[in-house]
């Protein structure tokens, strides 16, 4: 028995043995990779969320929040600027389908203005959509709040939507908070759309954010489940009118 030949016929075995291990393990680091973006994306958007509705009589109206067809959430959107301003930033947004609230579709909100404004300031964004129009334009390749959309600045506190009728006509109520203070904002010029790297990173090629939206679930939505987790600790899901 020829025992140089077979002992290096052992050692190619090991040898691809481990780099075929080595490459699923980069693989695996790279696949983990990809996504934390997005995973910290949905995490940041449940925390904003938690901490808004857990402010004692400054939230968001219960009532408001039980007609809601989606709720979405942009975390330290920046405004920054020198007279000619801007602010840009990237949230999620789910919607209520039968059981609970569908897995988190990704967006980008970006917009300009102009006036007299000197710095930057970090803001977080809570919309409410309130209507199968105002869910109709989320669920669009883009869209502008006030123009495409319209929008009205949100009541704040526990019973504070009992005696508006905003949930009626408004397509989409808006709020802020900055330094602390949560409120109403009237957030027209504003424009939302898809961020379709996201959403392909974490869901691959073939899902849309119209899709998951309306329910279709994917092998990662349990990943960036923060979100529609914590929606759901607030406000039960119901099918869609």
């Amino acid at each position: 028995m020829n025992y140089k030949l077979l002992l290096g016929r052992l050692a190619l075995l090991i040898c691809l043995s481990l780099g075929i291990g080595g490459v699923a393990h980069s693989q695996d680091k790279k696949d983990t990779k990809d996504i934390k973006d997005q995973v910290q994306q949905s995490e940041k958007a449940a925390q904003v969320f938690k901490e808004i509705m857990d402010a004692p009589d400054k939230g968001i109206p219960t009532e408001l929040l039980e007609s809601a067809s989606c709720v979405a959430v942009f975390p330290n959107v920046l405004k920054a600027g020198f007279v000619v301003g801007g602010r840009g930033g990237r949230g999620v947004a789910s919607c209520r389908i039968a059981g609970g609230w569908s897995a988190p579709a990704f967006f980008n909100l970006g917009g300009g203005s102009f006036g007299l404004q000197i710095g930057a300031e970090s803001t977080d964004f809570v919309l409410l959509v309130m209507n199968e129009k105002g869910m109709n334009s989320l669920l669009s390749d883009q869209f502008e709040l006030g123009g495409d959309a319209s929008v009205a600045a949100g009541p704040v506190g526990r019973q504070a939507g009992a005696s508006t009728d905003l949930k009626l006509n408004a397509e989409i109520l808006s709020y802020s908070r900055s330094k602390g203070l949560f409120a109403g904002l009237e957030l027209k010029g504003v424009v939302i759309k898809p961020d379709k790297d996201d959403m392909r990173e974490i869901y691959g090629g073939n899902l849309t954010a119209k899709e998951v939206l309306n329910g279709k679930k994917a092998a990662t939505t349990a990943s960036v489940s923060a979100f529609p987790s914590m929606l759901s600790h607030y406000s039960v899901g119901r099918p869609k009118k």
